[in-house]
């Protein structure tokens, strides 16, 4: 097997571990544990807090001491550990417990995956960067595939997503042995400090009033991608007294895909939408995104209204690519050579951290206000709170961001 194709494996089971879980286990943990909107949004904030910090420090022992393909393999083997523990657990507490365990140590792996391969296809002289995006683009395959192997198995409500998750994990940390050593730089990253490796270097850039603007929106529109992460399940579950046999209920996954096929296809669109309209209409255009996101889940249903729910699944691929791909590019931009990662370190920090936890718990929160007391969920008025949160930020956005000296570069 060539060095790619080996690789192509690593990505692939490094997103069939996350997709196996992700998007499903809202409706678990809703339908078979009764927990609480609030409840469900705080396991999902586990990520955020997860992304804070851990990245930093495993990448800090995979930078200085370990070799990042065992840091790798260790963090997949507790994290695996960790949600078989969570298959056999009904108690809220501990099941959080164990959740925030596994994204303490699955998180960082996102980063060791791509360290490794960009560590490998240097070794064997490859261009990395045409090189890398083919490989890469094998992981959202193998998390499409996971989020329709636990769908088509009947298995968006039961443990099993847990132990598929968790058996696919174990077998990548065996697996990521095999593949070619990454040493330690020992030269280059002992100099670094450890404010520099967790990324701390770039808060010089909150001085200036658009790059501290963009990375407060960069916080606010993080908290969106949570939301249907953690309720697209429930939601489309919740339809099973009214339409038992429509599409979106008995495949949820199949259905909540088209997200991740979306993506695909939308970050092909980028460079073209940059040429023409620049950067700040383009993440402009991606908060406009949200809003017809949760505006049509608001207005649709998974019988005569499944085209508004597949709508909604196409445009997410917009509002999520517009922005993060988009807004790294500004970073990129804005960020001197020298804190070029921790630029970059603190856009995922303020994204898929500190946005993940407050959109974890501020959406459980909207969840439970719209729950009456016998359990019901008035989910278009919670849509419609979400698209208005979106609709709010973008017109926000429109009236105070604007740089005019990278839209002109």
């Amino acid at each position: 097997m060539s060095i790619k194709s080996r690789l192509i494996v690593m990505n692939f089971l490094q997103f069939f571990v996350w997709g196996s879980w992700l998007i499903s286990l809202g409706s678990y943990m809703g339908g078979r544990l009764g927990f609480s909107g609030l409840q469900i949004g705080s396991v999902y904030s586990t990520m955020g807090i997860a992304s804070i910090f851990m990245p930093g420090l495993l990448g800090i022992v995979a930078d200085r001491w370990v070799n990042a393909e065992r840091v790798y393999a260790v963090a997949h083997v507790i994290g695996a550990g960790a949600l078989i523990a969570a298959a056999g657990v009904t108690n809220f507490e501990i099941f959080y417990g164990l959740m925030l365990l596994n994204a303490l140590f699955y998180m960082p792996t996102l980063g060791l995956c791509n360290s490794v391969c960009y560590n490998v296809l240097s070794q064997r002289q490859f261009d990395v960067i045409k090189a890398f995006p083919p490989i890469r683009v094998w992981g959202t395959v193998g998390f499409i595939v996971a989020m329709w192997a636990v769908d088509l198995l009947g298995w968006t409500q039961s443990t099993n997503q847990l132990y598929v998750s968790a058996g696919a994990g174990l077998f990548l940390a065996c697996y990521a042995l095999t593949v070619p050593p990454s040493p330690p730089y020992l030269h280059e990253t002992r100099r670094k400090t450890l404010a520099s490796s967790l990324g701390l270097d770039a808060f010089v850039l909150l001085k200036k009033k658009n790059t501290a603007l963009f990375f407060f929106f960069s916080l606010l529109l993080g908290a969106a991608l949570q939301i249907t992460n953690a309720f697209g399940g429930p939601f489309l579950n919740d339809f099973k007294t009214a339409y038992p046999d429509s599409f979106g209920v008995q495949h949820p996954n199949l259905l909540l895909s088209i997200s991740q096929l979306s993506e695909t296809f939308f970050i092909l669109l980028i460079p073209f939408f940059l040429t023409r309209f620049g950067i700040r209409k383009v993440m402009l255009f991606s908060i406009i995104a949200w809003v017809l996101r949760f505006g049509l889940f608001g207005l649709g249903n998974p019988a005569d209204k499944l085209y508004l729910l597949v709508l909604s699944m196409i445009i997410y691929g917009m509002a999520f690519d517009f922005f993060n791909v988009s807004g790294s590019l500004y970073v990129e931009k804005v960020a001197a050579p020298k804190i070029r990662s921790s630029a970059q370190g603190l856009f995922i920090i303020m994204t898929n951290g500190f946005g993940s936890i407050i959109g974890g718990y501020g959406s459980g929160w909207v969840v439970d206000h719209f729950t009456s007391s016998d359990g019901v969920r008035d989910w278009p008025s919670i849509w419609f709170t979400f698209a208005g949160y979106a609709l709010a930020l973008a017109i926000l956005f429109l009236l105070v961001f604007r740089d005019r000296k990278i839209e002109a570069e």
